[in-house]
Parts: structure tokens; C-alpha cells; sequence
């Protein structure tokens, strides 16, 4: 039976372990003792273990804050990183986000791409590599993570328990492989003076806000104005009412990851630009329209900038009201040859004014490999032997991954290019397809990379 035949008898079994996965809520819960993301995380790690284990694998816990699937033997490693927490379900699911809904060559459910599914691709390729009997002489490690969304704190873990891996990849970006990743700078905005009585949407920092609700005092005439201006905007849906001296704004906007903003319709920003657009005279709707917008490209606070990797952008997540003012996560993806000294100087001065004001809270660098080193030369030529595909060639992204948490790997597959999976969005799904050509890609890479870990 050649490969791609064994691949295919073993599609079904592995949908079944996906959805053993996809059923456990593992986004980031109470840590209590022994479980320092919560008990869905936790409980994620125990079924992803197991499902190894049942495939042969030695497997090891590290105290719930990551675990490993091996095969293999020799002092080097060869790293995958994967991880088992997911982001919030949020947004309007037609399918039961923790329960796998299988419909033809879909299959929907939190985390079906990131980043279940792609952990039980990565293991069948090992266990596919394992019994054709290629000689194995290096370690090849499984790492399931459970905090890649809100922190990476696992893989922190996991620096200081566990080896050093010689090379590898996070099967958790996209194909053909990235050799790069932007910078991450976190902001917060908040109001000084308001009119506004509240304001509250998005679900996590790092997506687009996609719903939004919004109060304000009732005046003649504002309710119909708001509503013209809503009119002619790109959401889709919004419902304005007015009672007992109120105005209620409820928008409904696009879900977008914060990398690809641009991709998403920001409910809060759209309402901001309608109040204005209304006639309501408010110093943080001015600062807001002023200083972020709808834009997507930092030019309010001076950041707008494009090298030859790509372009910053800017991404408004949630916003919240707290004691009478209103807050507004920013987070922004930094090209990778722009330093953290060099932005902060491009916002100098630009950060405040008497109407609101945005306080830096992070940055994290960006990570970038050359495109002939021998580590993306050997995972690029994997996709390409198994795809035929060489129109797309290696990529800078926006989104952050395990490769910015440890050594010696940067991130390959499972998206295909020109497909949206939905990921961070309602209805997440992957591909039966897909996952059994990302199967062949993987068992591709981890036999390139024996040879460059040597």
C-alpha cells in the first residue's frame, strides 16, 4: 500500500481523535493547584497524552503546563510544538463550537486548525515515519503546549525543565513555511472624559472586535442620525434604540485575527466614526477616530510603516467600560526589521492629548530566519515534494507562534494559501484533505530535518 493510501485508511480514526480533542472547552481557565492554566487545558494535555500513548508513543507530562509525545534515539531533538488551549468560542457558531461536526470534507469546531487538529496531523506523521521503518537516530518530540493563546507560559515551562531542541517547527501558521514573524506591541487606551454611560465589545485581545454595544444620552433628533450613519457602513447588522433618556447602539462587525485586521469589520470603531458622523460631541470619540480609527495601519499615533516583509498594523480587540471609563486593547504586529527603540520614537508625543491618552504595555521582538538558511530550506522543500507547488514560497507573517518561545524552530502548516479557516472566528473548521496532505508533508519534513539536526 504506498503512503498516501495508509494515510487515507487512517483519515477516520484520525477525525475521531480530533474530536476527542476538539470536545474539551481548553481556553484559559482558574489555575488551581497542579493546573496552572485551569482544568480545560489540563484535561486537553491528559486526552492528547493518551491518544499518543495509544499510538505507541513514550509520552511525559510536565506538570500540566505542557507535555510530549517521543520516538527516536541520539542527543539531538527534533521539535514539534503544538499546542491544545484554544481562544474563546465567541462569535455566532452554526455549529456546536466542542462538539466536531463533520459535513463532507469539513469538519468545524474550536480548534479544528488551531491547533488540534495540526498536533493529531504531526502525530500521525511520526507514527506513519516510526512503522515504515526509517532509521529514527535522533529524538523526535511531540510538544502539546496549553497557554499558546494567552501568554506562551508553557513553553516558559518547558525552557527550564527540558532540553534545548536542535530544530524543528510549530505545525500552527501556514504552508509553505514562515520565516518570519513581525514584532508584538500591546497597547491600552483610555478615556479621561466621556459622555458616553458605556461601551463594550470584543471577546480577546488579539482579534478583531466583531460586537459591540453602546450607550449614550438620549437627544432630539441623534437617534435618527446614528442610525443614517449606520446605514451606510460595512456591518452586518446593528439595531439602535432609545428609552427613558437613552440611546442603545448594538453593532455587529467581522471577526478578524489581529495579524490580518484589515480582514475584519471592527464594530466599536465603526461605531465611534458613526457618533461622530452623528453629531455627538464627545472627547474620546475624538480621540478615538483620531488616534486609531478604523484604518488598521497605526498613522493616528504615527506608526504607519511597510518594509519589504510587510506592514505594521493595528488591531482594536475589546473594548470595555469600568468605573466610568472606557478602555480599548491595541494590538499591533511590528515589520521584523523595525527595532523596539525605533517605535517607540515614531508614537513620541503622539500617545496623548486632553481628550484620552494610550499607555505602551509590551513588546515582544519579531523573529525572522534568512530564507537560505538550512533549517526553512529543508521544511519548504517538503512542502514542495509532496504539493508540486512552487508559486509560494516562504513568508513573513503577523501572528505570533511557538517559534518565538523556543530555539531553532519557526512555524509550517497546516493553512494552505488562499484559504480562510476561520481560526479565532465562528465556525473554525479543516479539511479531511488537507489533513491527510499535511500528514505526508510532516512525515517530508521530519526525515529533512534528521539530516540537518545531525
Amino acid at each position: 500500500m504506498i503512503i498516501k493510501e495508509e494515510i487515507h485508511a487512517l483519515s477516520e480514526e484520525m477525525v475521531e481523535n480530533l474530536g476527542r480533542l476538539v470536545a474539551i472547552d481548553s481556553q484559559l481557565g482558574t489555575p488551581a493547584e497542579g493546573m496552572p492554566f485551569g482544568e480545560g487545558p489540563a484535561k486537553a494535555l491528559k486526552e492528547g497524552l493518551q491518544i499518543a500513548k495509544e499510538l505507541g508513543f513514550e509520552t511525559v507530562n510536565l506538570d500540566n503546563y505542557c507535555g510530549y509525545a517521543q520516538m527516536g534515539e541520539g542527543e539531538d531533538i527534533i521539535g514539534i510544538a503544538g499546542h491544545l488551549d484554544v481562544v474563546p468560542a465567541g462569535g455566532d457558531w452554526k455549529h456546536e463550537p466542542f462538539c466536531l461536526t463533520r459535513e463532507g470534507d469539513y469538519v468545524y469546531g474550536r480548534g479544528t486548525t488551531d491547533d488540534k487538529g495540526p498536533v493529531i496531523e504531526a502525530l500521525y506523521a511520526m507514527k506513519l515515519l516510526r512503522d515504515s521503518g526509517v532509521k529514527i537516530n535522533k529524538r523526535v518530540r511531540l510538544i502539546m503546549g496549553c497557554n499558546e493563546e494567552t501568554g506562551s507560559k508553557c513553553m516558559e515551562h518547558y525552557n527550564e525543565v527540558e532540553e534545548e531542541l536542535s530544530c524543528g517547527f510549530t505545525p500552527d501558521g501556514n504552508f509553505p513555511c514562515i520565516h518570519g514573524e513581525k514584532g508584538m506591541l500591546g497597547m491600552r487606551a483610555y478615556s479621561k472624559n466621556t459622555r458616553i454611560i458605556s461601551m463594550n465589545g470584543g471577546f480577546v485581545t488579539n482579534a478583531v472586535c466583531d460586537s459591540c454595544t453602546t450607550v449614550i444620552p438620549a437627544s432630539e433628533g441623534m437617534k435618527e442620525r446614528i442610525e443614517k450613519a449606520l446605514s451606510d457602513t460595512k456591518l452586518q447588522t446593528y439595531k439602535v434604540t432609545e428609552e427613558n433618556g437613552q440611546i442603545s447602539i448594538y453593532a455587529k462587525g467581522v471577526s478578524a485575527h489581529a495579524s490580518t485586521p484589515s480582514l475584519g469589520v471592527n464594530a466599536a470603531g465603526v461605531t465611534f466614526e458613526c457618533l461622530s458622523k452623528a453629531g455627538f460631541e464627545d472627547d474620546f470619540v475624538k480621540f478615538y477616530n483620531t488616534h486609531i480609527g478604523t484604518s488598521c495601519d497605526g498613522s493616528g499615533i504615527g506608526l504607519k510603516y511597510e518594509d519589504e516583509y510587510g506592514e505594521l498594523t493595528l488591531c482594536n480587540g475589546i473594548v470595555k467600560t469600568q468605573d466610568g471609563v472606557i478602555t480599548c486593547t491595541i494590538d499591533i504586529r511590528v515589520p521584523v526589521t523595525l527595532k523596539e527603540d525605533e517605535v517607540r520614537k515614531m508614537c513620541e508625543g503622539k500617545l496623548e492629548d486632553e481628550n484620552g491618552r494610550i499607555e505602551i504595555k509590551n513588546m515582544h521582538a519579531p523573529l525572522f530566519f534568512p530564507r537560505e538558511s538550512p533549517l526553512v530550506e529543508a521544511l519548504y522543500k517538503a512542502y514542495v515534494d509532496v504539493t508540486g507547488d512552487t508559486d509560494n514560497k516562504p513568508m513573513v507573517i503577523g501572528g505570533g507562534t511557538y517559534a518565538k518561545s523556543l530555539k531553532n524552530i519557526i512555524a509550517f502548516g497546516p493553512e494552505k494559501p488562499g484559504i480562510d479557516y476561520r481560526i479565532h472566528s465562528s465556525d473554525e473548521f479543516i479539511l479531511v484533505s488537507d489533513m491527510e496532505e499535511a500528514v505526508l508533508i510532516y512525515m517530508e519534513a521530519i526525515k529533512n530535518l534528521l539530516d540537518v539536526a545531525s
